[in-house]
């Protein structure tokens, strides 16, 4: 499965805005900001959309098939 990708971040003063394909998809503020930013400067390219990825909640878990076929979920 190719990682994620397409995604853009724009620090505006304290604040950190994360855009998916052009799209705002979440703002950061405060200590998460911060944070985030840190670890983007300290990570790669793919690092960092795997980060943007996981804090805008836009990325598959890799467990799809598995939930689909188990019984709990059967007739859904």
């Amino acid at each position: 499965m190719p990682g994620p990708d397409g995604f853009d971040y724009e620090v505006r003063g304290g604040e950190v805005v994360i855009t998916h394909h052009g799209r705002r998809a979440t703002v950061l503020r405060g200590p998460a900001a911060a944070r985030f930013v840190d670890d983007v400067e300290q990570g790669g390219e793919a690092e960092g959309q795997e980060l943007m990825a996981r804090v805008t909640g836009n990325y598959r878990r890799g467990n799809e098939r598995a939930a689909k076929n188990h019984p709990r979920n059967a007739g859904r």
